[in-house]
């Protein structure tokens, strides 16, 4: 006995889950969900059910089969009516031509041409006779046209002007010059300088630029009518995709997004599902990057996205969600909803994605399940055991409990969407992360969403372009192929391309570099603005109660072009009424003199998110009296702009550097970890200070300095000039090369 699934069944007979359920209820068949299986007894209910329904259809079909061969038969009679007409048409036609040819041929006959006419007499002597009796002719001929023969004048027949009607609109872009509207109109340019000047709108030339409503005034002025043409989006144009045949499609796997509040779990329960431990190396406890893994489980592979939950990667989320097909909706069963959460499902609906909720902490003692599916109802997430068509699954990504129902549930989803791609076909993808690595040069993390993504393919992605030089997998092995729903680190790009530009395949690099060339041209902008007076957040709120304000303008620096895109994004929303904040540059890596340079000259501040400055631009800074501002968690950085918009910057607590120092030898010894061999460039290196790593620019780590050494002695602090021995509090990740930068926390006055 054969047992189905009620969503199969449904499938079949092309009904609603709903309405299968219904059925099966009123014939007393318990059933729970559109999950439940059935027998063959169930199954004839439900045909006999629906067979009076489909005797209706038949009927109804048999009805709309005559009208359509009524329709058929008149509409043959008309064609056989106009076929008849076209064929004496084309034979009327015939007729004409050949009388036409008979003319020509005539005419062809009685034309003398003076140079035929002498070869034809030097080389044949018989036709002299023939010669002499047609030369009265020919004379008189030559008197009648003494343009003819070779070299004569050859007058032009007159240019036929095309009919206008003056009533009809004239299609305009919003901006043009005037010669553009004179050609338009086909009314000459100095006949609309005249009019403009006698009218006082002032002196105008055929090179001065007019606006839509200028023109349609222009227009009005004689009797014309214009409209604005419809503007082609290039960008579309260039991403536009060809529909795809179903027989070439395979199943592949399931993209997932974990969404939900800051804090509710989401790094934790992925890390329990793939046994790894993300949550230790991000500062404060966020996810600052995406990251994807694909997670091999009983029913098959899943590619799981890790989006960051914060309010600030609202940007990121959302591109976590266009490139997703389940979302997972992780909430915490002591907290409940959140704004993060409405958001996450604001957003996966709005991408029109699958929600299975995962009620995460239940080991908690203050864990309230019922009332976390309470308050989901009100965001029409209803529970299938409340009646609804949403999955809920209580987890605890601490113990482990409930991770492989959630995993059967997301294999279940996908079984039902059908989810589909060709592989055999150019590659297509999305960047979910974009970083600067100084040893590979621009790095993207692609998730190919169709075709095959092969080593040597040449990509264009956005502004970005290039041939694909080699490719890692989430593990961090080279691999030479990618096929769909499979995340992958590319190298080999010309740029660094933003996060959530669609990647493209083309035949040949040189494709791929006309694309990126059409994206830089599109997207550029000037966004310089001068101002005399240099800005900083500890008086901006007195510049702005002044009037001196009206924009503050921001240069955002970050390690992965992701964080850029988010700090951006929620920096923008902090704009009010008195002023506008303005993100004039974003860009991944170290801030350099170049940067500040832009500052100065468009009067704004620098807000460095993980990254240090170069020497040079410090210096420059100082110099130039730009604003400097470093973070490493997204909410000071929103919090200090926020403040010193309010007038209510808090400047207790001020950061001194008190000296650099640079790694020159590692040293392992047992019970104490990695001692870094140091000289101290700058500065002095004080043991109860706090020190930041930073490698290339970028902060690898921030922390305490466990003990400095001198020799065999343990010493308080090194003065510039002398070398040392480092080791920082937990941490042995040290390399050659690295900078060490000692710093303390000075309370200032106010």
């Amino acid at each position: 006995m054969a047992k189905f699934r009620v969503y199969e069944i449904a499938k079949k007979y092309n009904k609603d889950n709903k309405e299968i359920l219904e059925i099966l209820k009123a014939n007393h068949v318990e059933v729970k969900n559109h999950m439940s299986t059935i027998g063959d007894e169930q199954i004839k209910m439900i045909e006999n059910a629906l067979k009076p329904k489909k005797e209706a259809k038949q009927d109804h079909n048999s009805k709309k089969q005559e009208n359509s061969k009524r329709k058929d038969n008149k509409k043959a009679q008309n064609m056989e009516k106009k076929n008849n007409k076209k064929t004496q048409e084309v034979k009327n036609n015939k007729n004409n031509s050949r009388n036409k040819n008979n003319d020509g041929d005539k005419k062809i006959l009685r034309k003398d041409n003076p140079q035929n006419s002498q070869k034809f007499g030097k080389n044949n002597k018989k036709n002299k006779k023939f010669n002499n009796k047609n030369q009265n002719q020919n004379q008189e001929h030559k008197k009648k046209k003494k343009t003819s023969g070779p070299g004569a004048f050859i007058k032009p027949e007159p240019v036929k002007k095309p009919e206008i009607d003056p009533n009809a609109p004239v299609k305009i872009p919003p901006v043009l010059t005037l010669k553009e509207l004179a050609d338009a109109l086909s009314i000459p340019a100095n006949d609309i300088i005249k009019k403009l000047l006698i009218s006082g709108a002032g002196m105008l030339n055929v090179n001065s630029e007019l606006d839509f409503e200028k023109a349609e005034e222009i227009a009005m002025e004689f009797d014309r009518l214009v409209e604005m043409e419809e503007q082609v989006d290039v960008i579309e144009e260039l991403l536009k995709e060809e529909e795809e045949d179903e027989t070439d499609m395979i199943i592949r796997p399931p993209v997932v997004c974990v969404m939900g509040h800051v804090d509710h779990g989401k790094t934790s329960l992925l890390d329990k599902i793939r046994s790894s431990h993300v949550t230790t190396g991000e500062a404060g406890g966020i996810t600052q990057h995406i990251g994807a893994y694909v997670v091999e489980t009983s029913n098959g592979k899943i590619t799981f996205l890790d989006t960051p939950g914060h309010e600030a990667f609202t940007s990121m989320r959302m591109r976590g969600a266009q490139s997703t097909d389940i979302a997972i909706l992780v909430v915490a069963a002591d907290d409940g909803v959140m704004p993060q959460t409405i958001e996450a499902i604001n957003h996966a609906k709005a991408a029109g994605i699958e929600i299975i909720v995962a009620i995460n902490k239940i080991d908690k003692e203050s864990a309230n399940i019922e009332r976390v599916k309470q308050e989901l109802i009100e965001y029409e997430l209803v529970p299938e055991d409340w009646g609804g068509s949403t999955i809920f699954c209580p987890v605890s990504a601490h113990t482990g409990e409930g991770i492989d129902e959630l995993l059967d549930m997301v294999s279940l989803t996908a079984e039902v969407l059908e989810l589909k791609a060709n592989p055999n076909r150019k590659a297509r993808g999305i960047v979910l992360e974009a970083q600067l690595d100084k040893g590979r040069g621009p790095v993207a993390t692609v998730l190919v969403q169709k075709g095959t993504l092969h080593v040597g393919d040449a990509v264009a992605i956005g502004s970005a372009h290039g041939k694909v030089r080699a490719m890692i997998n989430d593990k961090g092995k080279r691999i030479k192929t990618a096929g769909p729903s499979t995340p992958v680190e590319i190298l080999g790009l010309s740029e660094v391309p933003n996060a959530g530009e669609v990647m493209m395949v083309m035949d040949s690099e040189k494709e791929a570099r006309s694309v990126a060339e059409k994206f830089i041209a599109y997207g550029r902008e000037k966004m310089l603005s001068e101002t005399k007076q240099q800005l900083s957040l500890d008086d901006l709120f007195n510049q702005i109660q002044a009037g001196s304000v009206k924009e503050l303008n921001i240069i955002v620096k970050a390690d992965v072009q992701g964080s850029v895109e988010a700090v951006k994004q929620s920096l923008v929303k902090l704009s009010n009424d008195e002023v506008a904040v303005k993100v004039i540059h974003g860009g991944v890596g170290a801030i350099t003199e170049s940067d500040v340079n832009l500052a100065a000259a468009s009067n704004a501040i620098i807000i460095g998110f993980n990254v240090r400055p170069e020497p040079a631009a410090k210096d420059a800074a100082s110099a130039e009296k730009v604003d400097l501002r470093l973070y490493r968690v997204i909410y000071n950085a929103i919090e200090d702009i926020e403040a010193a918009m309010k007038g209510m910057l808090d400047p207790e607590f001020v950061e001194k550097v008190t000296g650099h120092a640079e790694v020159r030898q590692i040293f392992k010894a047992s019970g104490v970890g990695t001692i870094a061999g140091s000289y101290v460039l700058d500065g002095t290196i004080q043991r109860d200070s706090s020190a930041r790593i930073i490698r290339d620019g970028i902060v690898v780590h921030e922390g305490k300095l466990a003990s400095i050494q001198r020799g065999k002695d343990a010493v308080k602090e090194v003065r510039s000039g002398f070398e040392c021995g480092l080791v920082m509090e937990s941490y042995n990740d040290i390399k050659e090369g690295d900078q060490i930068e000692s710093f303390i926390m000075e309370e200032v006055p106010r």
